[in-house]
């Protein structure tokens, strides 16, 4: 059914400016951006707080929290999926990339349980309209599980997987060149003796060697075939970026040293950093900071991680605590520039023609609220 919405009064956030205007979308598609305010019969009023282009988020594991509220808990799939797509569409999210972990360093874990009714469920719930936002799947590919080439191909009919990275969690490298760190967050996690956690280690430096390569090499040709974007993940040093630019790959998610990111840059790959990165103001890892590398006009796109709402909030962080960004420039790092990255060219900026999906955003404290949330000109928040 065609919609007509029209909207005015607003603080218009275009990929260049900021202004007072009006906001026409007709049967989903943005038909006009003017300036001034309309008293035009049905519009709305805004009331001067801010209109941002939906935002697009390419790597989430928040699903996995909706399927696994608590250690032991498993939710109904579909009451699950429905949750975590209200939670993200609350947070102004509109084009949402699931991240689905293919392989785990621990065997038997809730997400590797997960995984078939995971992606079955975001399928069905989004084929049937039951989402607000419009979902896809980011096939995170854990290279030392020896499964992974028979988990990847699972997915070789599912038009949803847009996105692919390829990890490797082994201790001693990428996130965890620190050993003590590795010890701190995977002891802590998995809840493990010292001799426990000795022998962890050990497995996964094994399981490493023994597949990498070849998970590596496979997933990158399939990819190719299938016109799939590849992202690189948690690259430390220039070799590593090096090697994502050898292979096509045109993301780099996560890199963990200033070095990495410069690298990244030069060689055309869009980096990509955490919100929570950026609202906290350093990594949990103790890797390089998001801020700094904004600071040195070294990020392109950010991503919630694992906090929804961290995205839009990482917005304005950025626009206040980096003299060089202004919010325009800031809101295309979690708009226009993460959809560009995930080819598609049809949405994220408030220009004509492209698709209604629109956030109003109120400055409460400041802090950004969400309002209201358009869909292809359909409020579904």
């Amino acid at each position: 059914m065609s919609q007509n919405l029209l909207l005015t009064n607003a603080r218009v956030v275009t990929a260049t400016e900021v202004f007072l205007g009006t906001v026409q979308v007709t049967g989903g598609v943005i038909r006009a951006v003017d300036t001034g305010v309309t008293s035009a019969a049905g519009a709305t009023d805004l009331e001067g707080d801010y209109l941002l282009p939906g935002l697009v988020e390419l790597h989430t594991d928040n699903l996995e929290k909706h399927f696994t509220p608590r250690p032991g808990v498993r939710w109904p799939s579909l009451p699950a999926v429905v949750a975590h797509d209200a939670q993200v569409v609350a947070a102004g999210i509109t084009t949402v990339f699931d991240a689905l972990a293919l392989g785990d360093v621990k065997d038997g874990s809730a997400r590797m349980e997960n995984l078939d009714d995971m992606a079955t469920a975001v399928t069905l719930a989004q084929a049937e309209h039951a989402t607000r936002a419009e979902h896809f799947l980011h096939l995170r590919c854990e290279l030392g599980h020896p499964d992974l080439t028979r988990l990847f191909h699972n997915f070789d009919g599912n038009g949803l997987v847009r996105l692919v990275s390829v990890m490797d969690h082994a201790p001693g490298q990428r996130q965890f060149v620190n050993l003590d760190k590795y010890r701190e967050y995977y002891q802590g996690k998995y809840r493990l003796s010292d001799a426990e956690m000795e022998a962890f280690m050990e497995r996964q430096i094994r399981s490493s060697h023994e597949h990498s390569d070849s998970n590596r090499a496979h997933i990158v040709a399939r990819c190719h075939e299938r016109g799939l974007p590849l992202a690189s993940h948690d690259d430390a040093e220039p070799a590593h970026v090096e090697e994502a630019r050898a292979l096509g790959m045109t993301i780099a998610e996560f890199p963990t040293t200033l070095e990495a990111a410069r690298a990244a840059r030069g060689h055309g790959l869009q980096v990509l950093m955490g919100a929570p990165n950026l609202v906290r103001g350093g990594s949990h890892s103790g890797n390089v900071s998001a801020r700094a590398l904004a600071e040195a006009d070294l990020l392109d796109i950010v991503s919630s991680d694992y906090f929804p709402s961290s995205l839009l909030q990482a917005a304005f962080t950025l626009e206040e605590s980096v003299a060089s960004i202004t919010l325009p420039g800031a809101v295309a790092r979690v708009s226009r520039n993460p959809a560009r990255a995930a080819r598609l060219e049809d949405r994220g900026s408030i220009e004509p023609g492209l698709r209604g999906d629109l956030v109003r955003v109120h400055e409460y404290h400041r802090f950004p609220l969400v309002r209201d949330v358009w869909r292809a000109g359909m409020r579904v928040y």
